[in-house]
């Protein structure tokens, strides 16, 4: 047994609020990330649609965390020790867009920012796999510990609850090891409401009972290099969302006061509406791809939609042949 566990095991477990307040700190220690986003050993869930550039926000945030630099319009109060666990980049390539990114910033975040080069392979839900993150985060004295994304972390059904709820309690395990606050890179549900944030993650009845923050990525009004986040604390008052701007040159996000474009209200989707989403997703596509098109161009609920490509069909405006429709020839 090792000598911190083994001076844990000696400690009492039951204390006396007297104790437990002796044992406090004078203060109360700030966030790693202000305003309340990321809490000291806390959990910070990120999220949103493919490709909308959450790892490239999380990359950032390490470097800057790192470095001790506020460049996302986030107040970090002094470099953290971070340690980065990927598993969609070749190694080299990951490291060649952390140089890329770096440009932006010089050496101040070279000593602290760490890489686990042999993260992939390893599973949060297998005991083996638990002790690889404990110990790098321990070899690293890691502060923060990125996990990007979840699901290349566990084996489980992320629509089963008890399977969710069992890879939560390992996320909670390499936490308590580790001493570290997690970033958590997950991704979401297919079709989510425009208000929704911590129950748009996949097993998000789960994830409510271990995350600490949510922030949620979108693009506003389909703007591509521009995103929404929005953002959900346990314990922090809430936050307005906020807007940032990708610069595509340095692959920094920055904060924007541009607004998005506000949608038209309407009371249901107008014709145009939905030939240009079958334009726009190819000439002959599946009911459900349709049906998400037109979901994500006009923010329609799913109800709406299928009611709208059911008048579609009947009015002639589009076809259906095979089970795929079509523009009529």
């Amino acid at each position: 047994m090792s000598d911190a566990a083994s001076t844990k095991s000696a400690s009492p477990a039951v204390l006396s609020l007297a104790q437990l307040l002796e044992q406090q700190p004078a203060e109360t220690p700030p966030c790693l990330v202000e305003p309340g986003l990321l809490p000291p050993q806390g959990i910070l869930f990120v999220g949103g649609e493919p490709k909308v550039g959450k790892s490239l926000l999380v990359a950032n945030l390490a470097l800057s965390l790192a470095a001790g630099a506020d460049r996302l319009g986030f107040s970090i109060p002094v470099p953290r020790r971070v340690l980065i666990c990927q598993f969609e980049l070749p190694v080299p390539q990951f490291v060649s867009r952390l140089a890329h990114m770096r440009r932006a910033l010089g050496a101040a975040a070279d000593q602290h920012l760490l890489v686990d080069t042999r993260a992939a392979g390893h599973l949060l839900s297998a005991a083996q796999g638990l002790n690889h993150f404990v110990s790098a985060a321990r070899a690293a004295a890691a502060e923060i510990l990125v996990l990007d994304p979840l699901y290349s972390t566990h084996d489980r059904d992320e629509n089963d609850t008890r399977a969710m709820a069992a890879l939560c309690q390992s996320l909670l395990r390499l936490r308590d090891a580790s001493r570290a606050a997690l970033v958590v890179v997950h991704h979401v549900r297919k079709s989510i409401g425009r208000h929704e944030i911590g129950s748009a993650f996949r097993g998000s009845s789960a994830l409510h009972a271990v995350g600490d923050s949510y922030l949620l990525l979108t693009r506003p009004a389909l703007q591509l290099a521009t995103i929404e986040l929005r953002f959900q604390f346990r314990y922090a008052a809430s936050q307005p969302p906020r807007l940032l701007q990708l610069d595509p040159r340095t692959l920094w996000f920055s904060s924007t006061e541009k607004p998005p474009a506000a949608a038209a209200t309407r009371r249901k989707v107008e014709k145009t509406d939905i030939t240009q989403a079958l334009a726009a997703v190819g000439d002959k596509v599946r009911y459900n791809q349709l049906r998400d098109q037109i979901m994500n161009a006009t923010e329609c609920s799913k109800r709406t939609a299928q009611l709208a490509i059911a008048e579609a069909c009947q009015q002639g405006w589009i076809a259906r042949a095979n089970g795929q429709y079509h523009l009529p020839l």
